[in-house]
Formats: structure tokens, sequence, C-alpha cells
């Protein structure tokens, strides 16, 4: 049996699986992809993704795709049984990232436009139809074994292997980690509908927090909608999983087999749960495999792209050998702590809307229209890192604004005009008001330069300074330089998943941050700007 040798093995290739190839493949890196299905599956499970997963997703080359394949939301309400508002949140067109905030989609069709892109890296193997059944980590490597529906068995080698395999995964129970679910989840009715004549929907996303029946209506992509149904106290499964059923809950919401086509329909369950540990030896989880939490903020697959992206850059600089193994520790608590915020979240929301009992719903109503506080804050878009690789300075905490996510604004460079990202590149970034590699020596600017750092010196849109620093990107939405003058900072260092890595106000503080970024990194004190290789 021949076996095929990989940098980063992954397996399952759903969206975040997709996305986490693509950014190493991005890199150079030579990825497997093994997938147990022979063809993606053709009914959409997530219906959006927010304004920080846009940000991925463009940055990927997809985002001329987002017209085609999404449509964004103008607003979430959460309604009492009388159409009155409990919760409204108003979702802007263009966010904190550049993108809407919240984009509902088709997943099939953005999974296809993922795997179009994969097509044109050369660094992606994709191995469908086979089912992994063998994991075994030597210290050194992992060897992979799968068998497709034949008995038929194929083996690979990898440096790296990362579970994609979502809610079921194998990888996860191979590896015998430890799976904490916090016991809410409630069955609900999937109804995927195409309307004969468009209609317009707003706001876009609502949910009926009716204790009659909870429901829930959705955009998700153009042309679709989605309303689930909550299965009632006494009312079986096999029951609520008829299409008649599905066709009589939709009716008041003027959705019938004369003006529509039920795409799909189906009962499933939603879970809160996460894994205790994201990584054991040479093998990770991301996604479903490594979390799982109520569908109510619309963040489950956006946690896995952001698991996505931030395991991708470490794992590059791991290959490459620029950072020790030891950064890969740093994943799971940085992704733990904010999966755990989101879950919660959901949670605390799901428990708004799934409430059939009368009273019970009465007194939510009158507390939520009163303006209480249901805590659905925490776990979404741009929320800061608290723990991992942030720098501290001389002290035990992050200093501010280290962990905090960057937005995204426009900047003019060399004549170019776009969003950051577009202009400037992926990577870690060093921000300055004033020119950050003037402020750095040689050995610590080369270090950055060797991570493919950009550094980027900003100025005032109309500046009379800009004509003087030719080399400095135009602050043309004037998010930067506000952003340093909060943090009352000259300098910021940001890391390749664009949370704050640490900030320095003069040319000695950049350098005790660069060396300590780099300390981060190898696992090894730094001293004049170089490394010590003695060091333990």
């Amino acid at each position: 049996m021949r076996t095929s040798q990989a940098d980063v093995l992954i397996v399952g290739y759903g969206p975040v699986g997709q996305v986490l190839s693509l950014l190493l493949a991005e890199r150079g890196r030579r990825v497997t992809v093994v997938e147990r299905w022979e063809a993606p599956y053709t009914l959409p499970r997530a219906t959006s993704f927010d304004g920080e997963t846009a940000r991925t997703l463009a940055a990927l080359g997809v985002g001329d795709s987002f017209a085609e394949i999404g449509l964004p939301a103008d607003a979430y309400d959460w309604r009492n049984a009388d159409g009155a508002s409990l919760l409204r949140v108003e979702l802007a067109r263009r966010g904190a990232h550049g993108w809407p905030e919240t984009t509902t989609m088709h997943q099939p069709a953005l999974e296809e436009t993922l795997s179009a892109r994969a097509r044109h890296l050369p660094g992606i193997e994709v191995v469908r139809g086979c089912t992994v059944t063998e994991l075994s980590d030597d210290g050194d490597r992992v060897g992979v074994t799968a068998a497709d529906a034949a008995g038929r068995e194929r083996r690979w080698t990898a440096s790296w292997v990362v579970g994609c395999d979502g809610a079921n995964s194998f990888v996860r129970q191979r590896l015998g980690v430890r799976w904490n679910d916090l016991g809410f989840s409630y069955d609900w009715l999937l109804c995927d509908v195409t309307l004969d004549v468009p209609r317009e929907f707003s706001p876009l996303n609502v949910q009926i927090c009716d204790p009659a029946r909870p429901t829930t209506a959705v955009g998700s992509g153009p042309g679709r909608r989605r309303w689930e149904f909550m299965r009632l106290p006494g009312e079986s499964v096999a029951e609520l999983n008829r299409e008649e059923t599905a066709w009589r809950l939709l009716a008041p919401f003027d959705v019938s087999p004369a003006n529509a086509t039920l795409r799909r329909h189906g009962v499933y369950r939603f879970q809160a749960a996460w894994a205790e540990e994201w990584r054991r030896g040479r093998v990770l989880l991301a996604g479903d495999a490594a979390h799982l939490m109520p569908p109510f903020t619309g963040q489950g697959m956006c946690a896995g792209v952001r698991d996505a992206l931030n395991l991708s850059w470490k794992l590059n600089l791991v290959l490459s050998g620029d950072a020790g193994a030891e950064l890969l520790d740093t994943y799971g608590p940085e992704r733990a702590g904010h999966v755990r915020e989101a879950v919660g979240t959901a949670v605390r929301l799901g428990k708004v809307l799934c409430v059939t009992d009368p009273a019970e719903a009465a007194a939510r109503d009158a507390a939520l229209l009163a303006g209480a506080d249901t805590g659905r804050g925490g776990g979404g878009p741009g929320a800061p890192l608290r723990t991992g690789l942030l720098y501290t300075g001389a002290g035990a905490e992050p200093v501010p604004p280290a962990g905090q996510v960057v937005p995204q604004g426009r900047v003019r460079l060399g004549g170019a005009t776009g969003y950051f990202d577009e202009v400037v590149g992926a990577g870690p970034v060093l921000l300055g008001s004033a020119a950050p590699a003037a402020a750095l020596d040689g050995p610590r600017l080369a270090f950055l330069t060797g991570l493919g750092t950009r550094i980027v010196h900003l100025v005032a849109d109309g500046a009379p300074d800009a004509g003087a620093a030719p080399d400095a990107a135009v602050d043309v939405d004037g998010v930067y330089l506000p952003l340093l003058r909060a943090a009352r900072a000259r300098y910021l260092l940001v890391r390749p998943d664009h949370h704050v890595y640490g900030p320095a106000r003069t040319a000695r503080e950049l350098a005790a941050l660069v060396d300590a970024f780099r300390s981060g990194l190898t696992g090894r004190p730094v001293t004049a700007g170089r490394a010590d290789p003695g060091a333990v």
C-alpha cells in the first residue's frame, strides 16, 4: 500500500476544512484533505456569516462571489406572539470589517466557490469517498489510514493532522478527548423554501418567541428562506417530521405548494458543547469537531472559520521553523475562551426563545419590554482574546489593546485605494503613525520581514506630511490612526488573524515588543534583537 505525504492532512471538507486548506495552500503548504462523502452535500446547514468571516473569505479571493451566493441582512428581530419587538439588532451594510455585519447565504454555493478556488491551487489534494479509520502519532509525523466504499485502503503521513470532521468527529473520538455537553438541546423542524415569486422580507431575520410554537424565519441566500419550528412537549418527532406538517406550519406565512417549493424538511436537534482539549500531540481539532452551539447567534460556522484562521498561520510558522511546536499550545486556549462565550450567548438567547409555558413567556415579555439585559453580548465578531500569544510587557496581563481585533478600512498606497487586506496584504502587520522601519534596528527588522510582516506607516488623508512620506499608507476611512490614538501608542503589532499582539509608544518599547513576539514564537529568550540559541 503506497503512502503519500503532506505537510498537513485535514479530515473533513466542509467549510472549515475548505478554509483551512486554502489558508495553508496560499502559504505554499502541501495539504491533503480526506472527505468521507463522494460528493458535496447539496443542502444548506449554516445560513449566514458575519463580517469578520467575510473578511477571511474575501482574503481567499472569493469576495466577488458574495453578491451571487449571499444577501446582506438588515436586522435581527426577536418578537413575542403579539409581534412586539423584544430584542432588535440593526445590521450595517458595511460593518467594522468592511463587509456587511451579516450576510445570509446558500451554503452549497459557498462550498462550491471555495472548491473552485482550491482547484486553482496546486498545493491542495482532495480525496473524496474515503473514511479515515486510523490515526497513529509517532511524535514526528502522523500516519492516517482511510478506506473507500469498496474497502480499499489508502495511507498518508503528515506533519500535522486537523480534524474538521463535524459533530460526530472520528478524530476527536480517536483522541479520547473529553466532550463537555451543557445539556441544552431541543428538536426543531427545519424547512428550506424557495418562493415562486420573490418577496422582500424586512427584517430579514426574525425569531418569533410564541409559546404556542417558537419559530425562526431567516434568509438563506438570494431567493431562499428558512423556517424552523420547535417541537412542542408531547409532540413526537415522527409527527413533526412530515411534509404535511411542514406545509401546515408554513401556511400562516403565506407559504404553500401553490406559491413555493419545499426544498427540504427534517427534524434536527441542536447542541451546546465543546471539546476540553483542542490538541493532542500532532493532531488538532477545529470547527464542529471542537464545538457545537445553538443556532440563535449564527456563529457556528463563523467560529469554525476563526479556528481555521487562528490555526493556519501558527501551523505555517511551525512548518517553516520560524516558531516552535509549543506555539500550537496557544491555539486551544485562545479559541476555547472565545467559543465558550459564544456558546453561552447562544444558550442564553435560546432560553429566551424556547419557552412554551404561557405564564413564563408573559413574564419574559414583560422583562424584555422593560429593557432587561439578556446578556446577549460576547463571543461574536470582534471578540477580543484574553489569553495566549499576547504582549504582557513586564506584567502578567495583556497590555491593552492586546487581544483586540483590528477593524478594516480603506487605505491608499502606491496609487491603489481599497480595503487594507487587499492593498497591503495578509500576514503579521506592524502599524505606525511614525515610520516603523526607521524605529527598528537591522536584526529586528529582518526578523519581522522574514515572517512576511507588512510594515505600514500610516498618514491621515489630506495631511500636509503625506507628500513627504511617499511610501506611507493613507488612512482613507480614518480607521487606523484613531485606533493608535485610542491605544496611546505610536505602533501596533498585529497578528495574521487581525488580533493586536501589543502596542509600543517609543522605539525602545517597539524593540521590546518585537523581542517578546519573537520569544513567544520560538519559546526562547531574545537578547539584543537575536534569539539566544543556547537558552532553555
